[in-house]
């Protein structure tokens, strides 16, 4: 079964309901952190596992349900990461931060501004704005009077290649970074002229390097070949998550969810996005980030860390 929350907490309940009504055995999903948190209690109730491949934000995991799994590193990691670069690698001193205020760009923001100030950073400022907004002047203006090096956007694509037009018209020079909303392909053609050369880093949770990355460009190329397609970021990611709940049923010998939940949290599974096992919480062990900036109007790879 397939559903579609749009994006939506109040779809995405709804869309949980009906999938518990329908007795299914196991969800990958939600996409968004925003549709996931309010979606997992109804499978926690129901004793569905659930393993999202790509909500990041830490308080799904946390609320203490036996239900809960995610295949990539939460905004602890990501946020975290990216603070300590800001200062440790782009050499940082005052560093600005703008949120979109959703669950996401909220709490991204938060664990970069925790790691940037651990690190020896100085948080100049932090504004707001919304996931609908454009106009982002006002804000923009009030940072520039702060002399930031760096500017932190937690937030989507959508909003963020816009921000970033604006930034170069007010002649703001920072380089500006971002979590895994930010950094996408569809990013430098939503600022084009704008995205500069090295000015903006981002990261997205998963990347492999090492054993690992012959067989996910294998699998790309694959999907590709069959279906005409580039891989969507995320889709190894729900195509790991199912083999992970086929694994936990053959393990368990049974695919009735009461049976086989306790096998999910002992998952020591290879997927094509590299080595899957869980922690206490459901989080994935030892998640791998990467690194990523702009040229050319491209988007290159830094690095992959962990």
């Amino acid at each position: 079964m397939a559903e579609d929350d749009a994006g939506d907490p109040k779809q995405g309940t709804a869309v949980a309901q009906k999938l518990v009504d329908e007795k299914v055995n196991g969800v990958v999903g939600h996409l968004n952190s925003g549709t996931t948190i309010p979606a997992s209690k109804l499978y926690s109730d129901a004793g569905i596992p659930q393993v999202s491949p790509s909500a990041t934000n830490p308080k799904y995991t946390r609320q203490g349900f036996k239900t809960a799994f995610r295949v990539v590193a939460d905004d602890t990691q990501l946020g975290g990461t990216l603070g300590k670069y800001a200062v440790e690698t782009l050499k940082g001193k005052n560093i600005a931060v703008i949120d979109d205020r959703t669950a996401y760009g909220q709490g991204v923001a938060e664990e970069f501004e925790k790691a940037a100030k651990a690190a020896g950073g100085t948080i100049v400022g932090h504004e707001f704005t919304t996931d609908k907004s454009t106009d982002f002047n006002a804000i923009l203006t009030k940072l520039k009077g702060a002399k930031p090096d760096i500017l932190f956007f937690g937030g989507m694509d959508a909003v963020g290649g816009p921000m970033l037009k604006q930034v170069k018209q007010l002649g703001l020079n920072v380089k500006f970074m971002g979590g895994d909303g930010l950094c996408t392909g569809e990013l430098a053609k939503l600022a084009g002229d704008a995205i500069g050369e090295d000015m903006v880093v981002c990261a997205e949770a998963g990347g492999v390097d090492g054993d690992f990355k012959a067989p996910l460009d294998k699998f790309k190329a694959d999907f590709k070949a069959k279906n005409g397609v580039d891989v969507q970021i995320y889709a190894p990611y729900v195509y790991d998550a199912v083999n992970v709940l086929a694994d936990s049923m053959v393990r368990a010998g049974s695919s009735d969810p009461a049976k086989y939940l306790p096998e999910v949290g002992k998952t020591n599974y290879k997927g094509v996005t590299g080595p899957i096992a869980f922690d206490e919480k459901g989080d994935i062990k030892n998640g791998a980030l990467t690194l990523y900036t702009y040229k050319g109007g491209q988007r290159t790879q830094i690095a992959v860390v962990r």
